[in-house]
């Protein structure tokens, strides 16, 4: 079962510091009460201060053990939830009984409702976020115990749920939705759908003014909640979402009437807590000493005893140490990428940057790295929405003027809804720089719908059009080298960099390769390690781990090289020839085995009539959890790049001595 597979609490013996068994389940029928009865309402209160208590505390256990998480959406909404619990437990006749939520990273809600529902235990909610724990970064079905839908990416659940509703004629389906969530363009085409055919959907939106860069009132004057869903014919109505009788009648009166609704609830993120109502850090996982001073002041003492000491063994890379990077510096490729850009951009006179430089964010500044070109060159800098389809277009459409170049960034993940706007860029012959950050899977605890896995996707343009170059540099040194030598190329050029971060590569000598005297070209592969069985390909994170397996290797007496192909999608023809006539390749990446570069490059080995032995890893499963869990998962680890490359070996002599048995 899939309870059977979670990983065991640290310490099982010890109970639970918010007691839930406290939680005392109500009804509540909305067509029956038109105020909360007098002998309900102090319970649902209760329920509500026991509810935020226990977010607090587990999701305070991701910030202790460094698996990060979110704290202030689940916090929020709990008012809304415990009420639509009570109304599910009343009518269960008037509900499809799953609280859908379009922004998954809330994704504390669903587990506490798991334990409530006796599904986990509720020890078991300490290991939020914990690699192979079950209780990854947004909801995914098959993952956890009770979870009932996997939340997928920020503003994509709404359409889903009219579906529900049509598949449930008679029923009300559930949306808890977000300001932020609702910049997203799928919600506009949602509403339409919802007020066109009827559809029985309510959304409970939780509108808090806060997103991950800053507050919607201020960055994107003009956007409203509810007027945009007006705008749509849809009815909605708002209240203040901490008053819990102007919060019931406001959901009564639209859960009782037909077709779509929505209610928009008004309130500061993390209401009540000190330090952290109403800033933007608060969409994250509380930081441990804000947890613990919320905590003491509830008088949870085994809670704050648990942050201060167990909470903080987390379990780290089994593999200590990566040859042919031990000693280097590490670090953050996606850093740098804005780093990088404010060095060019800081060589120029303003009057020229100005006419020449736009960069636009997708809040998302301070995860990709585009902070820093905010910070040095705000008059260059846009800071827009949750938006990427129309902020990437944007971009393309400053970058079509000769001699103009656009900056664009997002996560890798979201490249997938950008697609046809890449395409409309490139028919536009447009100059935009895409930096695609969160690619891959390492160091992903969001899992499996954050995954950076088709990159590949953003290459889709015919023959005869400008090359669309995708970037995967192997350390920083190459990041910038590779920034610096590609910023005022013409056409879309996509770099893609880690959340985590990666040591710098060293040559044979110990040196760093791809530091002082280095130079990018533009399609070129590199030679990290020379060899005579074979060669070893990789780009991305996936880098270090192969050159580890490869020193490895090299020891046990199977000598096999290592390329990096930091141009990702371009062939380099002296490389290709020198793999085509070796005996054995192997391609080792972080993005998808189904559509990476695995299944291309033996396309080209074979086009130029080469075939060696050849075999490819890539990512295969949804996500584990964790962070550094991931490599090890998908299984592009040290480990099993060595027993793949062992294993081809061993098909290369039995098919060898199986031919000489012929002869």
């Amino acid at each position: 079962t899939l309870a059977s597979l979670l990983r065991v609490p640290n310490n099982m013996t010890e109970p639970f510091p918010i007691d839930l068994k406290k939680y005392e389940e109500v009804e509540l029928d909305p067509w029956k009460h038109e105020t909360i009865p007098a002998d309900l309402k102090a319970k649902i209160q209760a329920n509500i201060e026991l509810c935020r208590d226990a977010i607090i505390f587990f999701t305070a256990c991701g910030s202790a053990s460094g698996y990060g998480g979110h704290t202030g959406g689940a916090f929020d909404t709990a008012p809304e939830v415990v009420l639509l619990r009570a109304m599910f437990k009343a009518r269960p006749d008037k509900f499809v009984p799953i609280y859908f939520d379009e922004a998954g990273h809330r994704v504390a809600t669903q587990y506490l409702l798991s334990a409530l529902d006796g599904h986990i235990s509720a020890e078991h909610l300490r290991n939020y976020r914990v690699g192979h724990a079950g209780l990854p970064g947004h909801p995914e079905l098959h993952c956890t115990p009770g979870v009932k839908f996997s939340s997928g990416r920020l503003g994509q659940m709404w359409p889903m749920v009219n579906g529900v509703a049509m598949a449930n004629p008679g029923k009300i389906a559930i949306c808890l939705g977000s300001d932020g969530a609702q910049m997203e363009g799928n919600d506009s085409e949602a509403a339409r759908l919802a007020v066109a055919k009827n559809v029985n959907v309510k959304l409970f939106v939780d509108d808090n003014n806060v997103t991950i860069a800053g507050h919607p009132q201020e960055y994107l004057p003009g956007y409203d909640v509810q007027k945009t869903l007006e705008g749509h014919g849809m009815e909605c109505t708002n209240c203040n979402g901490e008053d819990l009788d102007a919060l019931y009648a406001a959901m009564r009166k639209m859960i009782t009437a037909d077709g779509p609704k929505a209610v928009i609830s008004k309130r500061k993120m993390c209401p009540g807590i000190e330090g952290v109502e109403g800033e933007c850090h608060g969409h994250d996982a509380i930081a441990v000493a804000k947890g613990i001073a919320y905590l003491e002041k509830k008088g949870h003492t085994k809670a704050v005893e648990w942050l201060n000491g167990p909470a903080k063994k987390a379990e780290k890379d089994p593999q200590k140490e990566y040859l042919g990077t031990v000693g280097s510096k590490v670090g953050a490729n996606r850093g740098v990428f804005g780093e990088t850009v404010v060095k060019i951009l800081s060589a120029m006179p303003e009057a020229e940057r100005k006419a020449k430089v736009m960069c636009i964010d997708s809040d998302l500044e301070g995860s990709t790295g585009l902070k820093a070109i905010h910070k040095a060159h705000p008059e260059i800098f846009v800071q827009s929405g949750i938006m990427e389809r129309a902020n990437l277009q944007a971009a393309a459409g400053w970058g079509m003027h000769e001699g103009r170049q656009a900056i664009f960034s997002t996560f890798a993940a979201f490249l997938e809804m950008c697609v046809s706007e890449i395409t409309m860029g490139r028919l536009n012959y447009a100059n935009v720089l895409c930096h695609f950050s969160h690619s891959g899977t390492d160091d992903m605890a969001d899992n499996t719908c954050h995954f950076g896995l088709n990159n590949f996707f953003a290459d889709n343009g015919l023959a005869e059009h400008q090359p669309s170059n995708l970037y995967f540099p192997a350390d920083f040194h190459q990041l910038e080298k590779c920034v610096q030598t590609v910023f005022w190329d013409q056409g879309i050029r996509c770099v893609f960099t880690t959340r985590s971060k990666l040591p710098a590569i060293q040559d044979e000598n110990g040196n760093a390769m791809f530091g002082d005297g280095y130079t990018f070209v533009r399609g070129q592969d590199d030679i990290v390690r020379k060899g005579t069985v074979g060669y070893v390909v990789a780009f991305g994170d996936a880098l270090y781990r192969a050159l580890d397996a490869v020193e490895r290797l090299k020891k046990e007496g199977i000598d096999v090289g290592l390329i990096n192909k930091a141009t990702i999608n371009v062939v380099d023809e002296n490389t290709l020839e020198m793999l085509g006539k070796s005996s054995l390749v192997l391609v080792v990446e972080p993005l998808s085995r189904k559509s990476g570069l695995g299944v291309r490059m033996g396309t080209w080995l074979l086009e130029r009539g080469h075939a060696p032995k050849y075999g490819y890893i890539g990512a295969t499963k949804e996500g584990c959890g964790g962070l550094w869990q991931h490599a090890y998962h998908q299984g592009y680890d040290s480990t099993s790049i060595q027993s793949k490359v062992k294993a081809m070996c061993n098909e290369m002599l039995l098919s060898k001595l199986a031919g000489a048995s012929l002869k």
